[in-house]
């Protein structure tokens, strides 16, 4: 049995799925019921959702230790009680990252690395496989939407052509759990300085990640990353109008959709639609097209795959999208990422006023990035402030969203609670709405696009 400890995260989601799918019991327990939680009820996993040791026992009952497995993930704080039941009782432990590194020993590995991009570059590399009718394993970091899952099964034939991709999480180094045969970093912008400290620390990390590649493997970076990590192993480069090894350019929107050309070593490929937009995007998608071309895919095939990816829930996600209203969510929740959803937004709708929403996410990160987030925010026509999610901390002192409003320099800017934010929508002239975080701003959703559908 495997007794998941924080099971609707979505990594932990995912393991949970696949061993469950293999009939092998499993039962957990996370804070709050969501949307994912119920569908992993559903699917016949059983979940409780109180800090309670007795449901924890009953899980266990009839069980000795031998044969129960404890899968936590480093969110869950370590005096959760039921965390600190099981460790005094000396049940087997282990962390999310170690329990999928175990996984990934058994195949042909692509793991996807880097601050920024992993998901949605991961998930594009999953379907391009799945496409060419190769055999694709897939742990995600969110619900893809061509699958509507974060899971993708083989059909447990190993041939030559199965894969397991899966995003390599920087977060307490867990990525260093994981040995593959492929690899891309896209990004080492610094996040989780709780975790790391600086941002050296984070470069550090991503360095010797890249010697977990297994020899004679192959390793792409975002061009000058590896020169931001002085790497000193062999790798290809990929960029967006840069001079790498592979590169977009001629970059051009029509119609609020995205062509693009790259080269790619001796080939190329000409006039591509990317069925997602976003210039951070189509980079994303020259990670997935070398990785695809290396393991022998053909380009006709990544082509269609480009038109076809309908992209991840939550990733520059449209909600609404009519003439008279467009209403995109975006999981986006540091200031690069920020930045990166606003341009893009404002490079599909340049003559229309982008109003967006932000929830920040944990004390520590808008304390850490408290600028960044203030200029990327001013990118905006206007700005509502919601207060910080706290995930996994306690409030610092002087650290709230007042703080980053007084920082922006933006005239359009407001602070609004939750229970506020539709009220003060109705009074709103909406033209494009963007909705980010990576906190409960997700239970906004469905109500504001309710209500900004009567008007469109």
């Amino acid at each position: 049995m495997l007794y998941f400890l924080g099971v609707g995260g979505i990594g932990m989601s995912a393991l949970a799925r696949y061993f469950n799918h293999y009939k092998i019991k499993v039962a957990g327990y996370d804070k709050t019921e969501t949307v994912l939680t119920k569908e992993l009820v559903k699917e016949g996993i059983e979940i409780h959702y109180s800090e309670d040791v007795d449901l924890l026992k009953k899980h266990l009952a009839g069980l000795n230790k031998e044969e129960v497995l404890i899968v936590y993930t480093p969110a869950v704080p370590k005096e959760h009680k039921e965390y600190v039941y099981l460790l005094e009782n000396n049940y087997t432990i282990k962390k999310r990252a170690e329990v999928l590194g175990d996984i990934t020993k058994e195949y042909k590995t692509i793991a996807i690395a880097g601050t920024h991009g992993k998901t949605t570059t991961s998930s594009l590399v999953a379907h391009i496989i799945k496409q060419a009718g190769y055999n694709c394993y897939a742990f995600l970091g969110g619900i893809t939407k061509n699958y509507n899952t974060n899971l993708l099964l083989g059909d447990d034939k190993k041939t030559e052509n199965t894969y397991l991709v899966v995003e390599a999480d920087e977060y307490d180094r867990s990525f260093l759990t994981l040995h593959p045969d492929y690899a891309v970093i896209t990004s080492v912008d610094a996040d989780h300085l709780d975790i790391y400290g600086n941002e050296q620390y984070v470069q550090d990390s991503y360095s010797l990640f890249s010697k977990q590649v297994k020899e004679g493997g192959f390793l792409l970076v975002k061009k000058n990353v590896d020169n931001t990590l002085a790497l000193t192993v062999n790798r290809q480069t990929y960029a967006v109008s840069l001079n790498a090894d592979y590169y977009a350019e001629n970059i051009r929107v029509s119609n609020a959709e995205f062509f693009y050309d790259v080269k790619a070593g001796n080939t190329g490929f000409k006039d591509l639609l990317l069925g997602i937009p976003g210039a951070h995007n189509v980079e994303n998608s020259v990670a997935a097209i070398a990785i695809s071309l290396e393991i022998g895919i053909e380009k006709s095939v990544i082509a269609e795959a480009l038109r076809s990816f309908k992209g991840v829930k939550r990733r520059f996600d449209y909600r609404i999208k009519t003439d008279t209203i467009v209403y995109i969510d975006d999981y986006a929740h540091h200031p690069e990422e920020l930045r990166a959803a606003i341009t893009a937004t404002k490079s599909l709708y340049p003559d229309k006023k982008i109003t967006g929403i932000f929830q920040p996410h944990l004390f520590s990160r808008t304390r850490d990035f408290a600028d960044g987030f203030a200029e990327s925010l001013d990118l905006l026509d206007e700005t509502i402030l919601l207060e910080i999610y706290p995930a996994r901390e306690k409030p610092i002192e002087n650290v709230n969203s007042q703080m980053l409003l007084d920082k922006m320099k933006s005239s359009q800017k407001e602070l609004c609670s939750k229970e506020e934010l539709l009220e003060r929508l109705k009074n709103k002239k909406i033209e494009v709405l963007l909705t980010m975080g990576a906190g409960d701003i997700d239970t906004q959703i469905e109500p504001i696009e309710n209500l900004l559908s009567k008007r469109s």
